[in-house]
């Protein structure tokens, strides 16, 4: 293969089907060319896991635009209602609440009181409007379940950003399917399924099964099934370790004074074991 470089991102995809078919040579002379045109921001990050591409890697292909349509809002008779406009009862943190939603204030992330384990979650966000700065630091949160695998909380409107880091991204390991984000001001809403990973035996990292999750945002499918490869991480390669079954829901304050706001917060517990699953048949 030539050794020039891949100037748009349809080439690149191309490069990567190529690369596939031709199997590990392929693979290691896409990987070298991909060096070739790397940018001060990728050099230095890791290989991401079954992937061509790095961890936060800008050159990975943008997630198409998808118009998102109408919501669905309402708790379902089983749901356990973690917020409902009134009061942070259910929360350890000390976010403000007025007008039916919680905002963060610059006091630092919060936590559910109570903890859980594969559910599914409804969540409402709106990121500030006007828009304030761009990139990572414009509308930026977390969902963050079990206190360590985070689902991306941005404002993506016009606001590119590295891959793996959108809306809708299970955060430096899988970038949305499509870009399904309203406009700042409008609230945004997230329906999430989770199932924590399962380790093996009594002690050590290592998963029998990774987590997984599927996401719809704004009611269009963003993460389908997708693997978690561990704790999510920073420029730098998620790894498995150990944790309780169940841990609080953690959302995020990024730290640069952005005042995301939530609201119509609940949780179904979910037991989506292959035990418990082939029972239900």
């Amino acid at each position: 293969m030539s050794r020039t470089t891949l100037k748009t991102p349809t080439l690149r995809i191309a490069a990567a089907v190529l690369a596939a078919a031709l199997g590990a040579v392929g693979y290691h002379c896409i990987r070298q060319v991909f060096a070739e045109e790397e940018s001060g921001w990728n050099r230095g990050l890791p290989q991401q896991h079954k992937s061509i591409w790095k961890v936060h890697d800008d050159r990975r292909p943008k997630p198409p635009p998808v118009a998102p349509g109408a919501e669905c809002r309402e708790p379902p008779a089983d749901a356990i209602v973690l917020f409902d406009g009134e009061d942070l009862s259910r929360w350890n943190g000390k976010w403000k609440v007025e007008n039916g939603y919680m905002e963060a204030n610059s006091t630092g992330s919060i936590t559910t009181k109570d903890s859980f384990g594969d559910c599914q979650l409804h969540i409402e966000y709106m990121a500030p409007s006007p828009p304030q700065k761009g990139d990572q630091a414009r509308g930026n949160s977390g969902i963050i379940l079990m206190t360590h695998y985070e689902v991306q909380v941005l404002d993506n409107y016009d606001n590119p950003t590295y891959s793996d880091g959108y809306i809708g991204a299970v955060y430096g390991q899988h970038p949305p399917l499509v870009l399904a984000c309203r406009k700042p001001g409008e609230w945004q809403t997230y329906d999430i399924v989770f199932r924590a990973p399962r380790f093996k035996g009594e002690t050590g990292d290592e998963v029998e099964e990774p987590g997984r999750v599927t996401v719809f945002l704004n009611g269009v499918l963003v993460q389908h099934n997708a693997e978690i490869y561990g704790w999510v991480a920073y420029r730098s390669l998620a790894k498995n370790r150990r944790h309780p079954d169940r841990l609080p829901l953690l959302l995020q304050d990024h730290g640069d004074r952005q005042p995301v706001r939530f609201r119509n917060i609940w949780i179904r517990e979910l037991d989506l074991s292959w035990e418990a699953i082939d029972n239900r048949k």
